[in-house]
Parts: C-alpha cells; sequence; structure tokens
C-alpha cells in the first residue's frame, strides 16, 4: 500500500498531473471518473494568491468527491511561498505539492518552477520552511536537472526527503528539454533503488498507454505514475491501465456515448464553475481531443467550436449520437 503521510493510495496509484489551464474541478471530476486516485490543482502563484488575485483564488477550489487532492503552489521568493502555503491549507486540501519542475519560461525567468534547479540550498530552504508552516503532508514535483550538465536528482531526492517531503515526482526532462525528446526515466529508477529512499517515488513522463504504463512499471521499480497530456481528451487511460495491469488485456476503447457523455459532464461543470460565457469558450479546445481520431469527425466538430450556447452545444452532441450510432 502506497501512502503520503496518512494518505492511502492504494498499491500503485495513478496520479493525474497539475497542467495549467488544463487540471481545472471540470477536468478532475471527469478524469476521476476515469480512474485517478490522486489529482492536483492547476499551479497557483504564490504571488497570486498573497495579492488575492481572482484567478489565483479561484484555482483553490476542491469538491469532497475529488479527494484525496493536492494543491500546487509555485513561485521563487520563499517567504510569499510559505504564505500562499498557509493560505492553500487554511481550505483543507490533502496535501500541498510544491513545483520545482515547469519549465515555460514565464515561470523559469522568474525564479520559479524549474529555475530552482539551478539554486538547490534555495529549493532545499524554501521547501523546509513550507514543510514547517502546515500540517498537511507536503510533497515535491520537479525535474531530473537543470540541463544534461546538471542531472542532480538523485541527491536531491535525498535532500528534499531528509528536511520532511512525503513523496516526490520527477519527471524524466531536463528543464532544457522542456516537452522535446524521449522521458528518461533511469535516474528515477536510481532514486527509488537508493536504500537510503523511504518516500513514495513517481515517475511522470511519456505514459500514454497501458502497454508502455506496464512496461515502465516493471522496468524502473517506481511507487506509482503520474500522468498528464494522454488524458486530456481521454480520461479513460487511468482505468485502462488499471485493467491491463490486473487481467494482461486492453480494454475496449470508449464507444461514442462515453466520449459524448464525458464532453457533456466536462461542459456542464465548465458551466458551472466558469459562467456561461466562459465556460462555453474554455470548452473549445477540448473537443477535438475527446474526439479525436474518429472518421469524418470534423464538420461536427467545427459545429460545437461555433455553438454560442449550452443547448446549441447539446444539440449538436445529440447530432453526433444519432450519426455514429450503429444499427441494431
Amino acid at each position: 500500500m502506497v501512502k503520503i503521510g496518512q494518505i492511502a493510495l492504494g498499491d500503485f496509484p495513478l496520479l493525474l498531473a497539475p497542467m495549467e489551464d488544463v487540471s481545472d474541478p471540470p477536468f478532475r471530476a471527469v478524469c476521476k471518473d476515469g480512474g485517478a486516485d490522486l489529482m492536483y490543482t492547476e499551479f497557483i502563484s504564490s504571488e497570486g494568491l498573497i495579492r488575492d488575485a481572482a484567478k489565483s483564488r479561484q484555482k483553490l477550489d476542491i469538491f469532497e468527491y475529488e479527494r484525496p487532492i493536492g494543491i500546487q503552489l509555485f513561485g521563487g521568493d520563499i517567504g510569499n511561498m510559505v504564505e500562499s502555503a498557509k493560505i492553500a491549507s487554511e481550505v483543507n486540501p490533502d496535501l500541498i505539492d510544491i513545483n520545482y519542475g515547469c519549465p515555460v519560461k514565464a515561470v523559469a525567468c522568474r525564479g520559479a518552477g524549474a529555475a530552482l534547479l539551478q539554486d538547490i540550498p534555495k529549493m532545499v530552504k524554501m521547501t523546509e520552511e513550507i514543510v514547517k508552516c502546515t500540517s498537511l503532508p507536503v510533497t515535491v514535483k520537479t525535474r531530473l536537472g537543470w540541463d544534461d550538465k546538471t542531472k542532480n536528482i538523485v541527491e536531491v531526492a535525498e535532500r528534499l526527503q531528509d528536511i520532511g517531503i512525503q513523496a516526490l515526482t520527477v519527471h524524466g526532462r531536463t528543464r532544457v528539454q522542456m516537452y522535446k525528446g524521449e522521458a528518461d526515466w533511469s535516474l528515477i529508477a536510481q532514486i527509488k533503488e537508493n536504500p537510503r529512499m523511504r518516500i513514495p517515488i513517481f515517475g511522470n513522463g511519456d505514459i500514454d498507454s497501458p502497454e508502455k504504463a506496464l512496461e515502465y512499471k516493471n522496468r524502473y521499480g517506481v511507487d506509482g505514475m503520474m500522468i498528464g497530456r494522454a488524458a486530456i481528451g481521454y480520461p479513460w487511460i487511468f482505468n485502462e491501465i488499471k485493467h491491463f495491469f490486473k487481467h494482461g488485456e486492453k480494454l475496449a476503447p470508449p464507444e461514442m456515448a462515453d466520449r459524448v457523455k464525458a464532453t457533456r459532464k466536462h461542459l456542464e461543470f465548465s458551466i458551472r464553475w466558469k459562467g456561461p460565457k466562459l465556460g462555453i469558450f474554455e470548452m473549445r479546445r477540448h473537443y477535438a481531443n475527446y474526439f479525436k481520431g474518429i472518421a469524418d469527425f470534423k464538420p461536427f466538430r467545427m459545429q460545437l467550436v461555433e455553438a454560442p450556447t449550452e443547448a446549441d452545444v447539446l444539440a449538436v452532441m445529440d447530432q453526433i449520437i444519432e450519426h455514429y450510432s450503429v444499427p441494431v
């Protein structure tokens, strides 16, 4: 049984990655249905929380059915990160996660995210102060290093464990790689094999099929996996992986009715949470993912994107079901 503090996650948990502009409550709802064992909020700016910025505050919204759920924070100032961790703790998540892995320039150039991989003493100090300020379990998500010359994650993992983190997720790329090339899990395996390590180690990067998940589970010996991009538009991947682990066979892919059902739920939650205008607008980027690979779907996708109201979108979905239904 894998545990983060007292949070029991099963024998081999599958985690939903915190993805900016993706891992919001509507998306998390369909991923929970799809079998995610632990989910995270989108990463939240520590400065935004302290300024009481509306967008940052809204990202603190969590719901009981999502549990266990972690709030992920990022920032470059230790004092601000401590204050934001206190604010986040007040909404009663199951854990606090620190982002030391985001590679995008807007984050890293502000000394946050993966930028801390260039200043390990500061990373350790920041983590230590956050651990001290909250009674919740604190976890970390990071990368192998800043570049190929600074792949120091094995040493960093020890130091972070020693000051109190209770789980570590490692994306198998450096910051310089961004999301290019193939993720290298060999150093993640070295962390897990280190006899000093006693906290759960989760691998992240390139898990996009049940077959690959089983291969990496067996090859690298991690305690669980975090899945990000492969879940976008395909929340079924979590249960598909679990079924493959257990039975050695693949589940049938979701039928059109399953795809429409998940899309409807995502849309309806998006409208409730964001309001009708923004909820419909931001949902438009998801339609291509939910119906990826469906033959001759482009006309319907265009109708979904152009539909101005919830009723219009749902009417198009009814047409999709009728068009793709299998004759009896």
